[in-house]
């Protein structure tokens, strides 16, 4: 795009040249050349590092202050010009925008979708977690020219929030995968948080598709809310189904993927049972934009998932760790404890951090995962989370209290480390794998 085509659309003024500018970034120490630099105001005010993406190679920036030089685009609120701005890009695709919402599950099924589609389509996805309305807007953006489907993945903290990515991004396809006790502090109860999640399929157009588990029922209610034609996985009763499921010793799942257009073998580089699930939306989502069954097939088993979901190395101590410390909520909770356990070791442990933002819900769900560990047999170390109970528990401050606990690691051992972002537990799976 043309900065004064920007300026244009942005309702913004162009101050300086009128240069091209490719993608877009608001974060200045990602810029790799060309890009349209957007300013946000959270913790930090983005106009601060405006310098400094200017000297890494961004092409043009949004300001809502006076311009500091190059090409500046003055608007009102560079957020606002952002989502306006995907807005456009999507106008500029042809072709399918697959929105993947859901409690738990998002991101893997977006990495699982996009290995998939990238075997019949030229395909472009969110970039790890981008799933909000800067993630969704930069998606869009930064997407080639020549992108024939682009996978968005889509996170909400309240009502009418992804009815409005979706007035973004116009999703052709949308994949609902579970309706679970996550952000309930926000949202209030379950019905709430599907309520939320229904709006990606009541935003799809009658000739569009809605991708719903099977196995959940809030999920599976939400055929009801949507005129686009509606295709289920799951493992029982669905359209497109996982049978015979087997989980290797070092958890990788692999299955018989039956479905309307014909039956394959399945075989997952990504590990934990529970991601057979997340791997059947993909297919669906795949296989409803016409890509070839046995291409699904492969691109399912050479997908690989974004950092800390449960990335299984052998620490120098000849101890097994299972970091799975991106986020946690009960349901996710739950799937790690069990595949921790089904592990071949004679110690088991599981670092644990809070599970937040669960409100009302929260001493019930601690204290369930803590009874689910010690039916499992696994020992817990509690970080900051004085929720969980159990025998043999142990409560410590923070991550450094967590690493001594541990005591003395080695190959018969395996630890899980699982909490919430705002525990930060990847340091402790990080100092494990130390040498």
């Amino acid at each position: 795009m043309r900065a004064s085509a920007i300026a244009d659309w942005a309702d913004g003024e162009l101050v300086g040249p009128d240069v091209y500018v490719d993608g877009a970034g608001i974060d200045s120490r990602e810029l790799h050349g060309g890009e349209l630099f957007v300013p946000i105001i959270g913790a930090r005010d983005g106009h601060d590092f405006i310098d400094s993406a200017l000297a890494g190679g961004a092409a043009a920036y949004l300001t809502a202050r006076e311009p500091r030089g190059g090409t500046a685009i003055v608007v009102a609120d560079p957020a606002r010009s952002l989502s306006r701005l995907g807005s456009v890009a999507r106008e500029r695709l042809d072709h399918h925008v697959v929105g993947i919402t859901g409690s738990v599950g998002k991101t893997t099924t977006k990495d699982l979708a996009a290995s998939a589609l990238a075997r019949g389509h030229r395909t472009h996805a969110s970039e790890r977690s981008f799933n909000n309305e800067l993630g969704v807007p930069l998606t869009l953006l930064n997407a080639p020219d020549d992108t024939e489907v682009v996978v968005v993945e889509m996170g909400a903290r309240g009502r009418d929030h992804i009815a409005e990515l979706c007035e973004i991004a116009r999703p052709t396809v949308g994949v609902v995968t579970a309706v679970e006790l996550v952000h309930t502090e926000l949202f209030g109860d379950l019905e709430a948080v599907a309520d939320a999640k229904a709006e990606l399929v009541e935003a799809l157009p009658a000739t569009g598709t809605a991708i719903l588990n099977a196995d959940n029922a809030l999920v599976s209610a939400m055929s009801k809310r949507t005129v686009a034609d509606v295709l289920r996985y799951g493992l029982h009763d669905a359209d497109v189904r996982a049978e015979h499921v087997f989980v290797s010793r070092d958890l990788r799942p692999s299955f018989h993927l039956c479905t309307p257009w014909g039956d394959a073998e399945v075989e997952l580089s990504m590990r934990g049972a529970h991601n057979v699930h997340n791997a059947l939306a993909a297919a669906a989502a795949a296989l409803v934009t016409g890509v070839d069954l046995a291409a699904v097939a492969s691109g399912l088993g050479e997908a690989t998932t974004s950092p800390w979901r449960m990335e299984m190395m052998l620490a120098p101590s000849g101890a097994v760790v299972l970091n799975d410390a991106y986020n946690a909520g009960p349901a996710s909770m739950e799937a790690a404890l069990r595949a921790l356990a089904h592990l071949d070791a004679e110690r088991r442990v599981a670092v644990l951090g809070p599970m937040a933002e669960l409100g009302e819900h929260s001493a019930e769900a601690h204290q369930r995962i803590g009874a689910l560990a010690d039916e499992l047999g696994v020992q817990v170390i509690a970080v900051a989370a004085p929720g969980y109970a159990g025998e043999g528990l142990l409560d410590v401050a923070d991550v450094e209290a967590a690493y001594g606990a541990l005591g003395h690691l080695g190959p018969t051992d395996a630890v899980l480390v699982k909490g919430s972002r705002v525990a930060g537990l990847e340091r402790l799976a990080a100092r494990l794998l130390e040498p």
